[in-house]
């Protein structure tokens, strides 16, 4: 059962004891068995673990996540830290005693959140760290998570472990960054369990070249052997597409495509790199008409990348050509499936929400903090 009233006290009922939780004039309360929640505004912040839960099984499906998925969680955001900061200046907020003077430890705590995590996150966007799904999430997180919300059970109060920040985007970037870094341990215990022993175990996994186009990830090895900066597969399928080409016909014919002269006259829009059957921009009108190139450019890169609109996820020619001459010449190779980053992120969020900061924890533990 659940209550919503503006009294300021605790409450015992006859189903058992009940919490109060005061923000403002409004209290939510869980009565008996029930689930005892915080603040209004941290009720509306539920609503956002579903989205990112959404979200993160897109990024494992697909590894895209459309832009209109993070419109209505910044909206849900900026409602939520108004409605959190008019608390503040009208006399408290969960877990502070209320005084009529604004708590500058609130702004302090937005401040470092969008200050700090929305920079980080644009930053490491702009040097290929992030992919344009994972910096938009953690910028709404920023807003959206600025303060640790507070939400009550009849024996606890979540998160149980919060740090002493009291910075929960920060607590959610360390913890999606803990996550991330368990990814290469289970990668390698995958191949070890199949008997793949290679430099690359750590990394990846190898795929025949024929499913590659099914695949996403970067390739982990050239012809020169393995490498850490191999073509990205995105890449290479808008490579294909650009020309109306498909992996089985460049394999057949590895010379006439590695001539520049066999380009397409009117080369097809690259499209973003993904399946055409999940959500990515299909071949249409394939252009079959083949003209020149007018240049010593083999496989065309140079004219595929200066053709494109935009970049194709930050491959230069050289890589691609590279990553083509492997194609063309191996029949299994390894690759990089690279971490579906909103999939850490998601357990960083939940872990945030329920226990706290780990790594603060594990600083306490080794006696750093």
């Amino acid at each position: 059962m659940w209550l919503f009233t503006p009294l300021a006290s605790a409450a015992t009922t006859s189903d058992g004891p009940a919490w109060t939780v005061p923000i403002g004039t409004i209290r939510a309360v869980g009565v008996g068995w029930g689930v005892v929640l915080g603040s209004l505004p941290d009720l509306l912040r539920l609503a956002a673990i579903p989205v990112f839960g959404w979200a993160a099984y897109r990024d494992i499906e697909t590894r895209r996540v459309p832009n209109k998925t993070w419109i209505p969680l910044l909206a849900l955001a900026v409602v939520a830290l108004a409605w959190d900061t008019a608390g503040v200046l009208d006399g408290g907020v969960p877990g502070r005693s209320a005084d009529p003077i604004a708590d500058p430890l609130f702004f302090l705590q937005v401040a470092i959140s969008l200050g700090v995590v929305v920079p980080m996150a644009y930053g490491l966007w702009r040097i290929g760290g992030f992919g344009g799904a994972d910096a938009k999430a953690f910028m709404v997180v920023a807003v959206l998570f600025p303060i640790y919300p507070t939400y009550y059970l009849p024996s606890a109060a979540l998160p149980l472990e919060p740090s002493t920040t009291g910075v929960l985007s920060l607590t959610i970037l360390s913890n999606t960054m803990l996550a991330a870094a368990v990814y290469p341990l289970g990668v390698a215990a995958g191949n070890l369990l199949r008997r793949r022993f290679d430099w690359a175990m750590f990394l990846g996994k190898p795929v025949a070249v024929a499913d590659l186009p099914e695949e996403y990830g970067r390739l982990l090895e050239d012809t020169d052997g393995f490498t850490r900066s191999g073509l990205d597969l995105d890449a290479l399928r808008m490579y294909l597409q650009w020309r109306g080409g498909s992996i089985a016909a460049l394999r057949a014919d590895p010379e006439t495509y590695r001539d520049p002269a066999s380009l397409p006259a009117e080369p097809n829009p690259p499209g973003d790199g993904s399946f055409a059957t999940d959500g990515g921009v299909p071949v249409e009108d394939a252009a079959d008409q083949f003209g020149t190139a007018g240049a010593a450019d083999p496989w065309g890169a140079e004219r595929f990348l200066d053709d494109i609109d935009g970049s194709a996820y930050g491959t230069d020619p050289e890589t691609l050509r590279a990553g083509l001459e492997l194609v063309a010449e191996a029949d299994d190779v390894w690759i990089s499936p690279g971490i579906p980053f909103l999939v850490p992120m998601f357990v960083g969020l939940l872990t945030a929400f329920v226990y706290g900061d780990v790594l603060y924890t594990l600083l306490g533990l080794a006696g750093v903090a």
